[in-house]
């Protein structure tokens, strides 16, 4: 067994907060539940409830809106014009060859190992070794990397093996990959005590098959996307054609993904089906490192403005054996991750940001026989006709590629603020732009004509922001628990109707995050919350 130095553990920094207790809420108050739940779920797949696909639209569409429709907020390019992109929206089953060509048939692999008692199914990459440190001989007890529970078993059975007790520092690790056979045949699996029982590593292909049409031969085999780019490079040509974008511009898309997990884990964070959010943005091959560098820069600050500040939020550059096989020496490749509770002290990806250079238009000319040059009248000398004679070229692509579902995990992770002191020990701090409740309107008590009253401000209110997201109006239980059940859902600001509201006809206004209480005219709330929202006044 390779000696390496010992792992620290993963839950060691996650400090006040728990996964445990972040995924409770999150069932508790309908932002994810497992996916056929009274079937007895289905590993890998979750569902998204009331909030939660609130809040994964809100963030769609903070995406699309900055994206697309305001080309990054007005931002100028390096080039010193707008940002131009467009959107497509392309189908999830797509002709086979495009995956030939993508590369993602013949070669979108993890390694695997099964166990042959257990019949479980890891990824090789995903599970450790250890065995006692300056000890080559023994037997090798395997665990999921990152799951502090399949350590420490690893660790029981290892000291109970050599009968002593053993701590984390004792212990030497290694990733599964570096065993050799003979090390693999006296190795316990994760879930099981019996030596050898776990397979060589083989390569395992992430596409899920399907078949077009009724006959169901393997003519008709077909593939769930494994991403969503590729409709956007096969579409290339077109939207250059029907359009009146130019290089540099591009082209956004988002959409479901699929792809057959070994092991899918960690909650929403590896699942089978999940959304991406995806540019391909096109240029000229000269000015790709400046895009590059303009996307990585902007993606990140973008996740900034929505509340995932501070150390929790990292921008890493790739080294050079991390590079996708697109990228050529020297392209720009970074990932922006963020510090969840089960990757803690580590990080895990969020968004990755590269210079994918001209390698998939390529392809796909290669392979389709259709011509993916641009012609780019900007450039080149002048005929002598004083015409423009152009250069043509294959753009290279700088694609940001984001997680919908992981951006929700990361929003939801970072939100979940303990407190104590409150009645529900618990807020959901969301930034209010992608909260899924904007506002909740309570009557102090359900009578003496403070419902009504609340009713007519509760319609105002969603007249005003109901388009960008819930409101809320609640007349029952007592005010603290109303208020603590908003706290749980992330709501940033409540308005009760009281008795002064019927003699002076204004209203408290409750902060989430400060708990901080005022009093404002009944007839400006719309447009007090509206402000705050960023919507204007």
């Amino acid at each position: 067994m390779t000696e390496s130095q010992p792992e620290t553990n993963p839950s060691a920094d996650t400090g006040k907060k728990s996964m445990d207790e972040i995924m409770a809420l999150c069932k508790r108050r309908g932002f994810v539940y497992p996916a056929s739940e009274i079937y007895g779920g289905i590993n890998g797949f979750w569902d998204y409830g009331p909030l939660g696909s609130q809040l994964k639209k809100n963030l769609r569409d903070a995406w699309w809106h900055d994206v697309v429709m305001t080309g990054c907020r007005g931002k100028t390019g390096p080039d010193g014009n707008p940002v131009r992109v467009v959107p497509v929206d392309t189908c999830i089953i797509q002709n086979p060859k495009v995956w030939e060509a993508s590369g993602h048939v013949g070669g979108f692999n993890d390694p695997m190992v099964d166990c042959r008692e257990t019949k479980s199914r890891y990824r090789a990459d995903h599970v450790k070794c250890m065995g006692e440190k300056g000890d080559s001989s023994g037997q090798i007890y395997a665990f999921i990397d990152g799951d502090d529970a399949s350590f420490e078993g690893a660790l029981k059975k290892l000291g109970k093996y050599k009968k002593k007790n053993l701590t984390r520092d004792e212990v030497d690790i290694c990733p599964l990959t570096d065993l050799s056979v003979e090390e693999l045949a006296i190795t316990v699996g994760p879930d099981t005590k019996e030596v050898g029982t776990l397979t060589e590593p083989r390569a395992f292909n992430l596409m899920f098959k399907t078949y077009i049409g009724a006959t169901a031969t393997e003519d008709d085999i077909a593939y769930l996307r494994p991403e969503t780019a590729q409709g956007i490079f096969i579409h290339f040509k077109n939207v250059v054609d029907t359009t009146r974008v130019a290089v540099p511009f591009g082209i956004a898309q988002t959409g479901k993904s699929f792809r057959n997990e070994v092991t899918p884990r960690n909650f929403t964070f590896r699942s089978r089906e999940f959304e991406q959010m995806e540019i391909e943005f096109f240029c000229h091959p000269d000015e790709a490192g400046a895009w590059y560098e303009f996307w990585r820069d902007w993606r990140m600050q973008w996740w900034k403005d929505l509340g995932l500040e501070g150390e929790n939020l990292i921008l890493r550059e790739h080294e050079k054996d991390e590079l996708a096989h697109y990228a050529k020496e020297g392209a720009g490749t970074s990932d922006i991750e963020y510090r969840f509770p089960f990757t803690a002290p580590g990080y895990g990806e969020l968004e990755g940001i590269a210079d994918r250079t001209n390698f998939d238009l390529k392809q796909h000319q290669d392979h389709s026989k259709k011509k993916m040059e641009y012609h780019d009248t900007t450039r080149g000398e002048p005929l002598p006709n004083g015409q423009p004679k152009g250069e043509w070229y294959i753009p290279h692509v700088i694609e940001p590629s984001a997680g919908l579902d992981r951006g929700v995990l990361a929003l939801l992770c970072e939100a979940y603020t303990p407190d104590p002191e409150r009645p529900s020990k618990v807020y959901m701090k969301f930034h209010p732009r992608i909260a899924p409740i904007k506002a909740a309107i309570f009557p102090l008590v359900n009578k003496d004509g403070m419902p009504d009253k609340a009713m007519e401000i509760y319609r105002a209110v969603v007249q005003r922001v109901g388009a960008h997201g819930f409101v809320e109006y609640d007349p029952k239980q007592n005010i603290g628990k109303r208020y603590a059940r908003m706290d749980e859902a992330g709501c940033p600001f409540c308005f009760t109707v009281d008795s002064e509201t019927l003699t002076d006809g204004t209203v408290t206004v409750r902060d989430r995050d400060t708990l901080s209480q005022e009093r404002i005219p009944a007839g400006d709330v719309p447009g007090y919350l509206a402000e705050r929202l960023g919507l204007g006044s």
